[in-house]
């Protein structure tokens, strides 16, 4: 090799890699636009968490411990929420492929400022119910909705091999939030919560709108000069098409059928644990505001040490498989301990099996991100979602009277977190398909450039 070959391959050495640098750093300008108000958002959200329980039970069931009546309600909740959330979850993915991800991320989290103004303005029974109309409508748009959206466009903006960590980085993200949100509850005096709350929750969307670049480039609108009728029978064809190519992504690839079979099973489970765990701990062990609080920073600040930094470093070496099915047996004890806890230090133990459940979650996005082309992310972690919101309206159906039943007088046998031993149960399950899964990468026809027109664009 001449003296001139050699400078030739240095000088192109070091403007490559000059150009993966500029490229990273402006991927890094980009996520750091998203996850600020992101941020901001679930430590608005986060802060009331604790609160609510009280709140809700003194309006619903003043000087009862044992709320049937919000265990109920938020059963009715949830089974609601997951009916509408198997069509809408999938359609918004396939919208923020197509409009963009801006206005979507817009829509979903502009949505939970409605509910908490109705509770900063009075929490007596009348309001009460009308918050759980607005949460739920809430709910419907931007429960799991916000994270599929946000994760298509990290991978927008991210390099296939580093997306693992960046959806690691999103998620440690929301658990540093609910530790600062904790923080703020803790501190605060409860009059301030839900206005401090509000503010909050509606800088995220301002900041949003100013400062978040959009990664989809849209395809140009053509004639819209039709009549109404057939304009919407175009849309609903459409959206059918849409939702169909969606499931034909999916059942198409065994990578993608298969983490749907197991995040249905996961979220069966962990959805029933979580909408009546602080009314169980409540009911027997007389749980507040501040220990819930206690619970919940603990459970953040070690999901972050997880999901920032643990999962970055060991997912290179042991791949996203396994930090799943870590992810799942840690589900299963965390499950376990608090369906049979014996004594009120027994939840604090279990939760710190949480800090590792957390990283299902971005172990399961990137797996569902490498089995999906780069024109069909949205598509394909709507559609996971969907399946999820499936059984998100299921596990209420029995997690709801389970509960009531065994935390009522006329327990057939003592053992109040019975249900919640139960829904362990659908974990164990779907550790066995997280076993079966084998991770891989989109399949020829999927790789194919799928760009779809506007959704009221003419042909």
């Amino acid at each position: 090799m001449t003296k001139t070959q050699s400078r030739q391959d240095i000088s192109s050495s070091s403007s490559s890699s000059s150009s993966s640098s500029s490229s990273d750093m402006e991927g890094m300008k980009l996520m750091l636009h998203l996850l600020l108000p992101l941020c901001v958002h679930w430590i608005a959200e986060e802060m009331t968490v604790s609160v609510l329980v009280d709140v809700i039970t003194n309006a619903l069931c003043p000087e009862d411990s044992t709320c049937t009546e919000a265990i109920y309600l938020n059963g009715l909740q949830q089974t609601v929420v997951g009916i509408f959330k198997m069509v809408v979850l999938p359609l918004l993915g396939q919208l923020a492929d197509e409009y963009g991800r801006k206005p979507m991320l817009l829509l979903t989290i502009s949505t939970s400022i409605f509910p908490f103004a109705i509770l900063a303005c009075n929490q007596s029974t009348g309001f009460v119910y009308a918050y759980y109309v607005l949460r739920t409508i809430s709910y419907i748009l931007s429960q799991g909705s916000i994270f599929c959206i946000a994760v298509a466009y990290a991978a927008d903006v991210v390099e296939e091999n580093k997306r693992a960590a960046a959806f690691s980085w999103i998620t440690g993200l929301c658990s540093a939030s609910h530790v600062l949100g904790n923080l703020l509850a803790l501190f605060l005096p409860e009059k301030y919560i839900f206005p401090v709350s509000i503010a909050l929750l509606i800088l995220s969307p301002i900041y949003i709108q100013l400062f978040l670049v959009e990664t989809v480039k849209l395809a140009p609108k053509r004639d819209q000069d039709s009549a109404c009728l057939a304009k919407t029978i175009k849309i609903i064809q459409k959206r059918y098409k849409s939702m169909k190519d969606a499931a034909t992504i999916v059942m198409s690839s065994p990578t993608l059928r298969g983490i749907s079979l197991v995040s249905f099973f996961y979220e069966l489970g962990m959805s029933g644990i979580t909408y009546v765990l602080m009314y169980y701990l409540k009911a027997a062990f007389g749980f507040d505001k501040n220990q819930f609080s206690e619970i919940l920073m603990l459970v953040g600040i070690g999901s972050i040490v997880s999901q920032m930094l643990v999962l970055p470093l060991i997912n290179p070496l042991v791949g996203e498989k396994v930090i799943l099915c870590i992810g799942l047996l840690a589900s299963i004890a965390y499950a376990l301990f608090n369906g049979l806890a014996w004594a009120a230090w027994v939840p604090f133990m279990s939760a710190t099996f949480k800090v590792v459940v957390v990283l299902v979650r971005p172990a399961t996005y990137a797996i569902i991100s490498r089995a999906s082309s780069s024109k069909n992310q949205g598509k394909a972690q709507g559609f996971v979602a969907g399946v999820e919101s499936i059984a998100s309206l299921l596990s209420p159906l029995v997690m709801s009277p389970l509960t009531s039943w065994f935390l009522s007088s006329s327990a057939p046998f003592n053992c109040k977190g019975f249900s919640i031993v139960c829904a362990s149960v659908c974990m164990m399950i779907s550790l066995c398909y997280a076993c079966l899964l084998k991770p891989g990468v989109p399949s020829s026809s999927d790789s194919e450039d799928d760009i779809e027109a506007p959704l009221l664009s003419e042909s």
